[in-house]
C-alpha cells in the first residue's frame, strides 16, 4: 500500500469521525441553541425571542446554582490537581509506573455514581464512620441532625469529585513523566543543594504541567457539568446548575424546556469562562513561581508538603475503599441499626430476584458497553493505522477533535441531539444510546491507545514487510498481537466509561433503556439501601471484570502462542 493509499484511508476515517462524532455535537448544540432562543415547534414555540432567557433569569435559585457550580467545579479540580502533583512527587522512585497504574485501576474503574453512593453511605450522619465512632467516641445513640451529604456548601460533592479526579490526574502524570527527564532534573536539583521536595516543585512540575493541560480542562469541564454525582452528593435546594437544568428538561411542564435550553448555553459559557479563568490563574502562578525560583531558598517546607499530601492521599484512598466496601455490605445486610458498626443479620434476598430486578439492567449495560467499545476500538485502530500507512504524525487539530466531546458539557448538546434524531426519524432507544455512549468512549479509547501504538518498535513492522507481509498482514500478525495488552486496556477503559454514562442514556433512551447507572441513581433517592447497594455493586463490578480480563488475557495469549510454537 502506497502513502497515497494511506492518506485516502485516513480521509475515510476522518470522515467517519466527523460524521459520527463532531456532527452530532454540532447538531445538538444548534438544536439546543434554537430552543434557547425560543424556537422549538414541538412545544408550540416558533418565533425567535429572548423570552427563554428572561424565564431562566426569573427561576428561583439560578445564580446560587451558578455560584455552586463554579465553586465545586473549580475548587475540586484545583485541589485534585495540586494533590495529584504532590502525590506524583511522593511516589516518584518508590513505585514503578506499571505498579502505580495497577493500584489506581480500582478507583479509575469504579463509576462515579457507584463511588458517590458508597461515599454517602460512609460519611452520612448514619454512615459507616459515625457507626464506627459511636457511641464510645461520640455518645450518639441516634444519627445526628447534621447535613453532611447534600450540604449547602457543596463540600461532600467536592470530596466525591476528588476521590475520582486524583487517580485520573495521577495516571495522566505517570504518562507525562515518561516524556521528560525526571531523574536528571531531580539530580540537578540535589546537586544545587535543594531537597527532593523543593526540586520536584521547582524543576519537575513546571515541565509536567504543560503536558497535562488538556486533561485538566477535561476534568474542569466535567466537574462543572456533572449531574449524577451532584444529584447524589451535592446541594439539593438549590442544586448545581447542571442538576437544575436536568430537572427542568425532564419536568412534566414543557414550558421549562426553553429556559432549560438557555441554561445549557449558560453552562457552556460557564465552562468557557472557567477555562479562561484557569488560564489567567496559570499566568499568575507562573509569575509567583518565577519569584520563588529567583529567591533560591532551600528550606524544607516542600518536603513537609509532600508528607502532608501523602497523608491526604491515603485518606482519600481509604475513603474510596470504604465506599466500595460499604456498597457490598449494604447489599447483603438485613438488619443494621444505628450505631452498630456491622449488620445484626445478613441476607442475600436483594440478590435473589435478578429477572424482576437487576438482571435486565446488567444485560442492557453490558450490551451497550460492549458494542460502544468495539465500535470505538475499531475506529481508533483504523485512525492510528491510517497514520502509519500515510506516514503522517499526530496533528493538533486531530487531537482537538478527540477532546471535543470531553470539553463540551454533555447536557449542552444531548437534549438538542435527541430532538435532531427524532426530526430525522430515528427514535430514542438502544441504538441511539449506543451511539451516544460511543461519543464519549472513543476519545478515551483513542487517548489510552495512541501512545502505546506510536511507541511500537518500527523494526518489527519493517521485518514483516521484508518477509513479504502486506499492510493488512502486518496489522493482524504483528501489530495487534504485540499491542494486545494496550488494546485490551483501552477496551477496558472504554467499557468503564460506557458503564458510567448517565445523561446519554437518560436523554437518548427517553426512559426506554434502563442501565445500572440510571437505575442506581434513581434508587439512591429511596430508602432501601440494600437494593441500591446491589445495583451499585454490579455497576462497579462490570468495569472491574473488564480490567481483570485486560490483565489476564494477554498473558494467556502469550502462553498459548508459546505452546503452539513449541
Amino acid at each position: 500500500m502506497t502513502a497515497a493509499d494511506g492518506r485516502w484511508m485516513r480521509l475515510c476515517v476522518l470522515g467517519i469521525v466527523l460524521a459520527g462524532l463532531v456532527l452530532p455535537i454540532v447538531t445538538g448544540l444548534w438544536q439546543t441553541g434554537r430552543a434557547a432562543f425560543g424556537h422549538l415547534p414541538a412545544v408550540g414555540a416558533v418565533s425567535i425571542s429572548l423570552d427563554p432567557w428572561r424565564a431562566l433569569a426569573a427561576l428561583p435559585g439560578l445564580w446560587r446554582s451558578v455560584a455552586l457550580s463554579l465553586w465545586t467545579g473549580v475548587g475540586s479540580t484545583a485541589l485534585s490537581l495540586l494533590l495529584a502533583l504532590a502525590l506524583a512527587g511522593v511516589l516518584n522512585g518508590r513505585l514503578s509506573a506499571g505498579r502505580t497504574a495497577r493500584l489506581l485501576a480500582p478507583a479509575l474503574a469504579a463509576p462515579h455514581a457507584a463511588v458517590a453512593i458508597g461515599l454517602a453511605y460512609v460519611i452520612a450522619p448514619s454512615g459507616w464512620i459515625a457507626r464506627l465512632l459511636s457511641p464510645w467516641a461520640t455518645g450518639w445513640q441516634v444519627p445526628p441532625d447534621v447535613a453532611i451529604v447534600h450540604d449547602t456548601a457543596g463540600l461532600s460533592l467536592i470530596l466525591g469529585l476528588m476521590v475520582k479526579e486524583v487517580p485520573f490526574f495521577l495516571l495522566v502524570l505517570l504518562s507525562a513523566q515518561g516524556q521528560i527527564a525526571v531523574r536528571a532534573s531531580l539530580a540537578a536539583g540535589r546537586a544545587l543543594g535543594y531537597g527532593a521536595g523543593t526540586a520536584w516543585w521547582k524543576l519537575v512540575v513546571p515541565q509536567l504541567y504543560p503536558l497535562i493541560r488538556l486533561p485538566v480542562f477535561v476534568v474542569l469541564s466535567f466537574a462543572l457539568s456533572v449531574v449524577d454525582m451532584a444529584m447524589l452528593l451535592g446541594p439539593s435546594n438549590p442544586p448545581t446548575l447542571a442538576v437544575a437544568m436536568t430537572r427542568w428538561f425532564l419536568a412534566a411542564e414543557t414550558r421549562l424546556i426553553l429556559p432549560a435550553s438557555a441554561a445549557a448555553f449558560l453552562l457552556s459559557g460557564l465552562v468557557a469562562a472557567a477555562i479562561a479563568l484557569w488560564l489567567a490563574g496559570e499566568r499568575a502562578v507562573a509569575a509567583l513561581g518565577r519569584v520563588w525560583l529567583r529567591r533560591g531558598r532551600r528550606g524544607r517546607v516542600a518536603e513537609r508538603g509532600l508528607v502532608l499530601a501523602g497523608a491526604v492521599g491515603a485518606v482519600l484512598a481509604a475513603l474510596a475503599a470504604a465506599a466500595l466496601a460499604s456498597l457490598l455490605v449494604w447489599s447483603v445486610a438485613w438488619r443494621w441499626s444505628f450505631p452498630d458498626a456491622w449488620p445484626e443479620s445478613w441476607s442475600l434476598g436483594a440478590w435473589m430476584r435478578p429477572a424482576a430486578g437487576w438482571g435486565p439492567a446488567v444485560v442492557e449495560t453490558a450490551r451497550t458497553g460492549v458494542v460502544a467499545t468495539l465500535l470505538s476500538l475499531a475506529l481508533a485502530i483504523a485512525w492510528l493505522e491510517s497514520e502509519d500507512r500515510a506516514g503522517l504524525g499526530r496533528a493538533r487539530w486531530a487531537e482537538a477533535l478527540i477532546y471535543l466531546p470531553l470539553i463540551v458539557p454533555q447536557i449542552a448538546f444531548l437534549f438538542g441531539l435527541s430532538i435532531a434524531l427524532l426530526g430525522v426519524g430515528l427514535p430514542a432507544g438502544a441504538p441511539a444510546v449506543i451511539w451516544g455512549h460511543a461519543l464519549f468512549v472513543f476519545p478515551y479509547v483513542m487517548i489510552a491507545l495512541s501512545e502505546s501504538w506510536r511507541a511500537l518498535d518500527p523494526r518489527l513492522v519493517r521485518s514483516a514487510a521484508a518477509l513479504g507481509a502486506g499492510p493488512w498482514r502486518r496489522l493482524v500478525a504483528v501489530k495487534l498481537p504485540v499491542l494486545s495488552r494496550p488494546i485490551l486496556t483501552a477496551a477496558a477503559i472504554g467499557f468503564a466509561v460506557s458503564v458510567a454514562q448517565y445523561l446519554p442514556t437518560l436523554f437518548l433512551g427517553a426512559g426506554r433503556v434502563a442501565t445500572l447507572t440510571t437505575e442506581a441513581v434513581t434508587l439512591a433517592s429511596g430508602s432501601d439501601r440494600r437494593i441500591t447497594g446491589v445495583y451499585a455493586v454490579l455497576q462497579a463490578a462490570l468495569p472491574f471484570a473488564a480490567y481483570l480480563l485486560a490483565l489476564l488475557l494477554p498473558a494467556a495469549m502469550r502462553r498459548r502462542r508459546g505452546l503452539a510454537a513449541s
